[in-house]
């Protein structure tokens, strides 16, 4: 850039050369480069001066005696002590037409600027865009860098907000799988010990996608863990969920939530569903039941209360929760996988572990989704009863 201008300067007689980038994102111009003024940034807004009406207008402007003109900005003058005679400004465009600069000459040592003068400023605008184009690639492609940087870390970090792996608990065999359809999402799942016998578990889906839904959901991640082992029932726990979700968001974003406490020794699940998509029991004759019990979604309103469902589990139950990513995955016809398919997947699979029923279920939906809409994050848990 330094040398288009020492080219410029050289080529017209010109006392300075300024190269401003057209900022439209921020209707300013702010100057890449300017001669005489290497430790002062000169911005505009759109419009503004000789250089914010070239840009705005793509017209140039040659200038015998720019303090005649009364486009012209005298603020500069007056802060550097510069005094501002003779002008010529011109448009720099890309190689789509869309200005992105302006090329901006002061003072030519001949008195004012001649059509040579604006003939080889033509040309060397030219250079201008080329090198402007280069630099704005080369400044997104950092940008991209390090945007991706952020995400890695920020899935990393999410990605240790879960458990490592499912509890090993007598009779019983858990397994779970997560799928963020970005780098991260609002899908949640979580085991907390509560002694030796009782086992809590929840999967949620926070609304939306990507970091602000993520941002939701790590809140949750950390006011269920502050909660679970100094509030002695369901009721409480979800209850100082909402509160605290509500307060922090106020109102402006919701989640689902469906949180289990097994009752390792009596075989026995207390939950509530707080407008969670059903959790399904599949009894080991195929007989399904869905558990719904509980109110409405989390975040929305202070002082929302909540009623506990209850169910006894036996031998060859298999309990499946997830996600809508899960029950809304579909295909090129638009159809959704829907519960149906999910409760027979798990009587199909239901001879397998508990790990493997999630990959065969897994595999089953992706399928079944190909060539459909966008994916959307997933969490799917199997708790199968020996």
């Amino acid at each position: 850039m330094r040398i288009i201008l020492e080219m410029t300067t050289t080529q017209t007689g010109a006392e300075r050369a300024s190269l401003f980038l057209v900022d439209h994102e921020r209707q300013e111009l702010w100057t890449l480069v300017a001669q005489g003024m290497e430790q002062k940034e000169i911005r505009l807004s759109a419009g503004r001066g000789i250089a914010g009406f070239v840009a705005e207008s793509g017209q140039l402007v040659n200038l015998a005696d720019a303090y005649q003109d009364e486009r012209f900005d005298r603020s500069f003058d007056q802060s550097s002590g510069f005094k501002t005679r003779s002008l010529l400004a011109l448009p720099v465009k890309d190689r789509h037409g869309k200005i992105v600069g302006v090329l901006q000459l002061l003072n030519n040592e001949g008195g004012p600027f001649t059509q040579d003068d604006i003939a080889a400023l033509e040309d060397i605008s030219v250079h201008a865009a080329l090198a402007l184009e280069n630099a704005r690639l080369h400044h997104e492609s950092k940008e991209r860098q390090r945007l991706e940087r952020e995400l890695a870390l920020a899935q990393e970090i999410q990605r240790r907000l879960l458990p490592d792996s499912p509890p090993k608990v007598e009779g019983f065999d858990f397994a779970v799988r997560h799928q963020s359809s970005l780098h991260v999402g609002g899908d949640y799942y979580d085991f907390i010990e509560i002694d030796p016998v009782t086992q809590l578990f929840v999967v949620a889906d926070v609304e939306g996608k990507g970091a602000s839904s993520a941002l939701i959901m790590s809140n949750l991640q950390a006011t269920l863990h502050a909660v679970a082992n100094h509030v002695h029932s369901i009721e409480g726990i979800v209850f100082h969920l909402n509160q605290g979700i509500q307060l922090s968001t106020r109102g402006q974003k919701y989640m689902t939530l469906f949180l289990g406490l097994l009752d390792v020794r009596r075989r026995a699940l207390h939950y509530i569903n707080a407008g969670h998509v059903p959790p399904v029991l599949v009894r080991a004759d195929g007989h399904s039941l869905p558990l719904e019990e509980g109110g409405m979604v989390i975040g929305l309103f202070p002082d929302a209360r909540y009623k506990r469902g209850f169910v006894k589990l036996e031998a060859g139950d298999l309990l499946l929760a997830c996600t809508d990513g899960i029950t809304e995955a579909s295909g090129v016809s638009e159809e959704m996988y829907q519960v149906h398919r999910l409760v027979a997947a798990a009587n199909r699979y239901r001879a397998q572990s508990a790990a493997d029923i999630v990959e065969s279920i897994f595999k089953e939906v992706t399928s079944f989704s190909k060539g459909g809409s966008q994916p959307d994050d997933k969490v799917l848990m199997v708790i199968k009863v020996a």
